[in-house]
């Protein structure tokens, strides 16, 4: 990195204060109980012809992110950073060009036209360019929030990353419109939690699931399917970790990879190869959605407690796996072969506790409705004090990690634990949460969960785009609103969920029918899909929606893993009353902006060290 006449002072000022930043990352890094293959351990390829790869590390000491981003093919600059949705307008960017003269490296952002503008506050801070075989090399720092109101505020869950690629000089920032550049997004969990890998049994073995030999499709999305099956006789084993093999050349093409357990109740499954909605498909494939493994883009491999793993083979388990594979291919590019997959570590020593999987929120229904032309409309299920109560043993469960999901509409998903009538702890939230970004997420802290204690589960979605309301039901363009939380030790509960009361609605639908002139039938023969397709969605009507869904009585799914509910009443229950609410956490601005520059570094992007 190289500043205008800098003084010899100041030279090997930036130059030490470059070195110890450097220091601490690695130290972070070193911190866990097995050394990372680098200071970085997270690395995501950015565009799909993999010429920009970023690298990146967490100090959650210093809240801060160090980001490496090597540039292969270095045009005339690069732009990089993180917006609510993935849009390139209304984003918190950082940018190097060159104007010609010189390359500059500055704390930038868009406005809602996609016109950049250096920002006034430079909390992205160059620490060292340089470079090397592969590319140039930018290493710099950006802390997780800033107090800037151009700045976005880096949060636990998904963050949209957006990139664009200068293809000539510009001679200044604000002649730069993201429009005319080459650009794109992707999805990623920034903020890894920093947990201590677990101590591994020395009986451990593994098993790939991976799906031979595939020809991408030439196609932007694919989901391909696979079946496999354990050896005959295979025992009951504990899964004790996870993670992915992507196939060397495929890793901007393969985007997520899940390894789902097949039902039991079935003796065998047919073998297939093929996308998931082939109409070759055997219908039967559709009953294997017991999850076993998720991996994400830029997740490294997934670790079950020490005293827990999740059971499979033995009796009363099928030894049939589906392996689904999202392929992520916008170039369309064709002729490319993937044997991508998911490795799994287990042992036959069992540990002390079984894993389980329980299903948070709402009941997959069309009750449960969003109107059309909703921006943030917020659905809410309920796993109730008298659900818990009845089915968690008295020394409650754990929950160690979460998946959490919706369909197309879905933009925020929370579950709160709430004892007493007081909301204690987030479960896991996601505040800019994407459908086509799902992954098991392990919990920065273990979550326990009392009898007699509540789960809150609230989906916000926006329909802006639909003229019909979304109702809730198992279709991709239908809605669901689910957690499903991963925990020890197994209970028989497998379901705690809501939905409104169906009589309740339908007070609704004649309340409707009484202050609008527009009829919607009441009558038994028409399905609930088809009478809200006929409310016209005046703001009367919204609202009194909205009130329905935050009071009335709800029907309670108390399930055990054999969709038999728990022994009791369970509809028309009240909806658990919360006398207190968690506030939002103070934000906290850093303290000391001594080191950050007034305005663009110049940066040396010729050849050998910068």
């Amino acid at each position: 990195m190289q500043v205008p006449s800098p003084s010899v002072r100041e030279a090997a000022s930036m130059y030490g204060t470059a070195v110890a930043v450097f220091l601490v990352i690695l130290v972070a890094a070193l911190q866990g109980s097995a050394p990372p293959e680098s200071p970085f351990p997270y690395h995501i390829p950015l565009d799909p012809e993999g010429t920009l790869e970023l690298s990146w590390n967490v100090s959650y000491v210093q809240e801060t992110v160090h980001f490496q981003l090597l540039v292969r093919e270095l045009k005339a600059g690069v732009l990089f950073g993180m917006s609510d949705r993935g849009e390139l307008e209304n984003a918190d960017l950082v940018v190097l060009w060159t104007d010609g003269d010189g390359a500059h490296f500055g704390d930038a952002w868009s406005d809602q036209k996609g016109q950049i503008h250096l920002d006034a506050q430079q909390d992205y801070q160059l620490l060292r360019a340089q470079r090397t075989r592969e590319g140039l090399s930018l290493l710099f720092k950006r802390p997780f929030g800033t107090c800037d109101p151009k700045d976005y505020l880096i949060e636990d869950g998904t963050v949209h990353l957006v990139y664009g690629i200068l293809e000539e000089p510009f001679q200044s920032l604000e002649a730069i419109n993201v429009s005319s550049l080459q650009t794109g997004l992707q999805r990623v969990q920034l903020l890894k939690p920093n947990i201590s890998i677990p101590a591994l049994p020395s009986d451990m073995r593994t098993m790939e699931i991976r799906a031979p030999d595939v020809l991408v499709p030439g196609q932007e999305t694919t989901y391909w399917c696979y079946i496999t099956e354990l050896p005959d006789g295979f025992p009951r084993h504990h899964i004790v970790m996870y993670e992915p093999i992507v196939t060397e050349g495929n890793e901007a093409l393969v985007h997520h990879m899940e390894v789902f357990q097949c039902a039991a109740e079935f003796e065998s499954f047919p073998h297939f190869s093929g996308p998931c909605d082939s109409k070759m498909k055997p219908e039967r494939l559709n009953y294997c959605r017991h999850v076993l493994a998720a991996w994400a883009l830029g997740a490294k491999a997934f670790y079950y407690p020490e005293e827990a793993g999740l059971a499979f083979g033995g009796p009363g388990s099928s030894r049939f796996l589906r392996l689904e594979v999202h392929y992520h291919n916008p170039l369309m590019i064709k002729g490319r072969r993937d044997s991508s997959g998911i490795r799994l570590y287990y042992t036959a020593t069992l540990r002390r506790f079984d894993a389980g999987i329980m299903e948070l929120g709402l009941v997959y229904t069309p009750v449960m409705a969003i109107p059309p032309q909703e921006t943030g409309f917020v659905l809410t299920g309920y796993c109730t004090d008298k659900c818990t109560q009845l089915a968690l043993p008295p020394s409650g469960i754990h929950i160690f990690a979460s998946q959490l999901h919706t369909h197309l509409t879905g933009r925020k998903v929370v579950t709160v634990l709430a004892r007493d009538g007081r909301e204690k702890e987030i479960v896991n939230r996601d505040n800019h949460y994407s459908p086509h970004f799902q992954e098991i997420r392990m919990l920065k802290k273990v979550v326990s969960v009392h009898p007699g204690d509540v789960l809150i589960t609230s989906c916000t979605y926006n329909t802006g785009d639909r003229k019909l309301a979304t109702v809730g039901g198992f279709g991709i363009l239908e809605e669901m609103c689910v957690n499903y939380v991963h925990y020890y030790p197994l209970t028989q509960l497998e379901l705690c969920k809501s939905a409104v009361d169906p009589g309740f609605l339908q007070k609704y639908f004649h309340l409707v029918n009484r202050f609008n002139s527009e009829e919607v039938c009441t009558c038994p023969q028409t399905s609930v899909p088809e009478q809200f397709a006929s409310v016209p969605w005046n703001s009367f009507n919204r609202q009194v929606l909205k009130a329905l869904y935050s009071f009335a009585p709800i029907s309670m799914h108390c399930n055990k893993s054999s969709a038999v509910r728990f022994q009791g009443e369970w509809n028309l229950q009240p909806l658990p009353e919360i006398i207190s609410k968690l506030e939002e956490p103070t934000r906290h601005c850093p303290a000391s902006r001594g080191q950050s520059p007034a305005g663009p570094t110049m940066v040396s992007i010729g050849g050998g060290k910068g």
